[in-house]
C-alpha cells in the first residue's frame, strides 16, 4: 500500500508517518515546512517540498490513499491573515482532490472542530468546513471517495510548543518548563475536547479502512475548561484578555464514529499531563 500523507512534517503527520511505516506502507509527505519542521523527517519516508496551493495534478505518481492534514491551523493567525489561511485551506484542498480525482485516490480529510464556533467566527473556521463541503462535493459529483476525520484539540508527541502555531496544551508545557504562569485567555471557561494524537491517529486508520464517504468526530465526548487544564499542571497561571474568534465550547452532535468505525478514545488528558509533570 502507497500513502501519500500532506503536512507530512507537521505534529499530527509525523506520528501518522509513524504508523504508516510501522505497518509497512510505502509513504511520501508534501510539506512546504511552512509551520512543519525538517527535524520531524521520519526514515523510510520520502519527502518532497511540495506547496499544495500551486498545482501538482500532473504529478506522475500513484496512491491507495491520501491523508489530507496539510493546513494552517489556529484562529488567530488567521484573522490576521485571512487571505493566506484561505488560499492554503481551500484552494489547496481543492488541488489535492483534483489531484486525487484524476487518480481516482481515496481521500481521508482532517476536519475541524472549530465549525461548532460558526463558520463565520473565524477565516480558519470557514476554510476547513469549507474543504469538508468540497470533499462532499467531489464525492457527490465524481464518485470520490472521501472521508472527514474532525479532529478535537489534538495533544501529545511532536505537537507545537512555541511560536504562532502553538497548541493550548503545547504553550502551557513550554511555560510549565521554563518555570512561567500559565496564560489563560478570557475567564477559562471555554471548554475543550481534549483527544490523545494516538486516539486520532487509530481513528484515521479506522476511516480509511471503514469511512467511506462519511464524517466522524474522533474526540473523547468529555469536556474540560481551560482553567480546569490549567489547574491540573499544579502551578502559577495569570489571566490574559479575551481575544477575537474565540469560542466558548466544543458540541459534539450525532457522531457515529463508533457506531460505524468502532472507534473510541483510550487515553484522557488527566493521565497525560500527570505524567508530563512527573517526568519533569
Amino acid at each position: 500500500m502507497r500513502a501519500l500523507v500532506t503536512g507530512g512534517a507537521g505534529f499530527v503527520g509525523t506520528n501518522l508517518i509513524k504508523r504508516l511505516l510501522k505497518d509497512e506502507y510505502e509513504v511520501v509527505s508534501f510539506d512546504n515546512y511552512s509551520t512543519g519542521f525538517k527535524d520531524n523527517r521520519q526514515k523510510g519516508c520520502t519527502y518532497f517540498d511540495v506547496d499544495i496551493t500551486e498545482k501538482f495534478d500532473d504529478w506522475k505518481e500513484e496512491f491507495d490513499v491520501i491523508f489530507h492534514l496539510a493546513a494552517l491551523a489556529r484562529i488567530q493567525p488567521s484573522i490576521k491573515n485571512p487571505s493566506e489561511t484561505i488560499k492554503n485551506n481551500f484552494d489547496g484542498t481543492l488541488n489535492v482532490l483534483e489531484y486525487a480525482r484524476k487518480k481516482n485516490t481515496t481521500v481521508i480529510y482532517a476536519g475541524s472542530s472549530s465549525k461548532h464556533h460558526g463558520l463565520y467566527g473565524s477565516p480558519y473556521a470557514w476554510s476547513k468546513y469549507g474543504g469538508e463541503e468540497l470533499c462532499k462535493l467531489y464525492s457527490e459529483i465524481y464518485g470520490l471517495n472521501t472521508t472527514i476525520c474532525r479532529f478535537y484539540n489534538v495533544y501529545g508527541s511532536y505537537h507545537i510548543r512555541n511560536g504562532t502555531y502553538a497548541t493550548v496544551i503545547g504553550i502551557f508545557e513550554n511555560q510549565y518548563l521554563n518555570n512561567k504562569p500559565l496564560t489563560i485567555v478570557g475567564d477559562g471557561k471555554q471548554k475543550r475536547d481534549f483527544t490523545h494524537i494516538d486516539d486520532i491517529i487509530n481513528g484515521c486508520y479506522l476511516a480509511m479502512i471503514k469511512g467511506k464517504q462519511n464524517e466522524y468526530m474522533l474526540c473523547t465526548n468529555k469536556t474540560y475548561s481551560i482553567l480546569q487544564i490549567a489547574k491540573m499542571f499544579k502551578t502559577k497561571f495569570k489571566f490574559l484578555k479575551s481575544r477575537p474568534g474565540e469560542r466558548f465550547g466544543s458540541t459534539i452532535l450525532n457522531n457515529n464514529a463508533k457506531k460505524i468505525l468502532g472507534f473510541e478514545a483510550k487515553k484522557n488528558i488527566k493521565s497525560y499531563i500527570k505524567n508530563f509533570i512527573s517526568v519533569n
